[in-house]
């Protein structure tokens, strides 16, 4: 591993708009400003030498470390003890309106909690991922880095009396300098992009306004939640977790604050996730909805509107919707590598921008039509616009569902007949009739409803196979595919019918390494890419959501509380799981942390909904003895 973090040894914070990863030895090693998918500032998690960082740790090297947020907030504290004296950094993003723009800050304030305790503070930024350079200016009360496109302006938290800060000129237009504290004693830096005026000595008192503002808005904006259940404080940190990764101005969900971190350590899985995906975004309306966030929805649902309305990929053959755009709705997604840097843990290359974005992957329909519906269903209704819209995009999926296409996982060994991709366009179709049911609205009902049933025909005599008694991958293999275990979730299949029993038995056998699950073989089933990679962490969640649908509620749930071992310390989860635990891929992975909670959610349900039936079973027995 050399200079690199572990990949789960990170806390996330942010300001609804950009967000930065903080390791557990106090390093801000990913931070774009100033949005999430732009250029990055600090970027040592992909290049430790040439990426930047904020790095602030002892000068003695033997410490020890603890990190946590602070209750029911995205204000991260990173703890450091050592025998002379314990201190911490509070970081956080104070949060910024929902009015897209340029000025971000960063806060980090230092503290000694106990005896003496000696600081080092390194600002080292990389802009543009490393490509542009930059000029350091020092003024009386801070210093502020230069580039042609950005300005990075460093204020000092300090109150007059306090001893002044001496930068070390080490001529390499980075910032350096060391801070002895005592117990009770504070200082910090506040760090802010395209800045109103020069640096400026922040006091106390406005230092701590700013830091009651941020805790007073995450603990306003999750007491929203009605969640209750047996898995509360976990629910409700990913919730906070999905917040942070929400792009305020559009309500666009990113699928990772972060890009190139791998899927397999020094291999070629090293995708940039910056964007907002369809699939992953329209799963965020189950989960919000369900924890209570109604507004979060809403936005969502406009976001989602706009882009069926655009129709920006019927020019070419990917369809009317593309499966990812850039948090503003835009589709400029092309990629390129970052040849210069060596990617995390030398695993290159480091991919921006993402060659997936004009795959045609004909599951979103579903995914799309499946959240308008849950929406709906809990009053959150679509405009005549946005139904005449969805419409044209129903009618495209009438002419063309019948096709081979990449699948969900953007695999890039060619099309094929994707079973999953098959099942989600029948519930485009399934849910587009119920809504024009409900709403009473115009719409091409007699096709629809012929397109359904020649899709539910179609996936029962091709997607089945006979000789595995399992739904497989795609036609003509006898692959399995675990995004088949949400067959059952959407209402292709009941749970307990014998070919979805069968299925899930297979899957039990083939997919599922003590309790954590593979999307699929890809010895078996090329994806067009060298290496292997982990057990993926979304696939898990719906394993057990299915398990619990299937009635097999002691297998569910010790399967949740073994995969809630994986988290890290904060209750993080990137994408996927190597052999060791040890975490692999984007972090954190919006995908994942929406799957968990659904999942809490059905869990809870069906357990005590088991519970309720035992006890009123329980009530009615007769009684027994003398």
């Amino acid at each position: 591993m050399g200079d690199y973090p572990l990949i789960e040894d990170h806390g996330l914070i942010g300001d609804l708009q950009t967000a930065a990863l903080v390791t557990t030895h106090g390093t801000i090693d990913w931070y774009c400003s100033p949005r999430f998918d732009s250029p990055s500032i600090f970027g040592s998690l992909l290049d430790s030498e040439k990426g930047g960082h904020f790095k602030v740790a002892p000068v003695d090297k033997t410490y020890a470390t603890k990190q946590l947020y602070m209750p029911d907030t995205a204000v991260l504290v990173t703890r450091f003890m050592t025998e002379a004296g314990a201190g911490e950094v509070v970081d956080f993003m104070p949060v910024t309106g929902s009015t897209a723009t340029r000025h971000h800050r960063l806060v980090r304030l230092l503290r000694c909690v106990r005896g003496t305790l000696t600081f080092q503070v390194d600002i080292a930024p990389r802009f543009n991922y490393g490509r542009t350079p930059h000029k350091l200016n020092y003024t009386e009360r801070g210093a502020v880095f230069v580039t042609d496109d950005l300005e990075l302006t460093v204020h000092a938290v300090r109150e007059p009396g306090d001893a002044r800060l001496v930068p070390q000129d080490l001529g390499d237009n980075d910032m350096h300098f060391t801070l002895t504290l005592e117990a009770g004693q504070e200082r910090g830096v506040v760090m802010e992009t395209f800045a109103d005026g020069p640096p400026r000595h922040i006091h106390h008192a406005e230092y701590m306004q700013l830091f009651d503002d941020t805790v007073q808005f995450w603990r306003n904006w999750l007491s929203q939640s009605r969640y209750s259940g047996r898995w509360r404080e976990a629910v409700e940190r990913s919730a906070v977790t999905l917040k942070l990764m929400t792009y305020a101005p559009s309500g666009a969900l990113v699928a990772a604050p972060t890009a190139g971190l791998p899927e397999q350590l020094g291999g070629e899985r090293n995708w940039d996730y910056r964007f907002t995906w369809i699939r992953d975004a329209s799963f965020s309306i189950y989960a919000l909805l369900g924890l209570g966030f109604t507004e979060e929805a809403v936005a969502f649902i406009g976001w989602l509107r706009d882009r069926v309305h655009e129709k920006a990929g019927c020019d070419g053959d990917s369809g009317p919707l593309n499966i990812m755009y850039r948090v503003d709705g835009s589709s400029d997604l092309v990629e390129e590598t970052l040849d210069h840097w060596e990617g995390y843990a030398g695993s290159r290359p480091v991919r921006i921008g993402n060659g997936a974005a004009d795959q045609l992957q004909l599951d979103i329909y579903g995914e799309a039509l499946d959240s308008i519906f849950f929406a709906h269903q809990r009053g959150i209704q679509l405009d005549h616009r946005g139904w005449t819209s969805l419409r044209t995009l129903l009618d495209w999926l009438s002419d063309h569902w019948d096709q081979a296409e990449e699948g969900l996982w953007e695999t890039r060994g060619g099309r094929q007949h994707f079973t999953y991709g098959r099942v989600m366009s029948w519930v485009a179709f399934d849910r587009a009739l119920r809504l024009a049911a409900a709403s009473g609205r115009p719409a091409s009902m007699a096709r629809w409803n012929i397109e359904r049933d020649k899709i539910y025909e179609q996936v029962l005599a091709r997607g089945w196979d006979p000789e595995r008694k399992a739904f497989v991958q795609h036609y003509g293999s006898q692959v399995l595919d675990s995004s088949l275990l949400r067959m059952g979730t959407v209402g292709f299949i009941t749970p307990d019918d014998p070919m979805w029993t069968s299925t899930l038995a297979a899957m039990d056998r083939e997919l599922v390494n003590d309790s954590l699950v593979y999307r699929y073989n890809p010895e078996a089933s090329p994806d067009g890419l060298s290496g292997s990679e982990g057990t993926f962490s979304l696939c898990t969640f719906i394993y057990v959501d299915a398990l619990a649908r299937a009635g097999r509620l002691s297998d569910a749930r010790l399967v949740l509380e073994k995969m809630l071992t994986y988290a890290n310390h904060l209750g993080l989860y990137s994408e996927e799981i190597d052999l060791t635990g040890r975490q692999l891929g984007n972090f954190p992975q919006a995908f994942t942390h929406l799957a968990f909670i659904d999942t809490a959610l059905t869990l809870d349900a069906e357990l005590n909904l088991a519970r309720s039936s035992a006890t009123s079973h329980r009530a009615r027995a007769p009684e027994s003895g003398f």
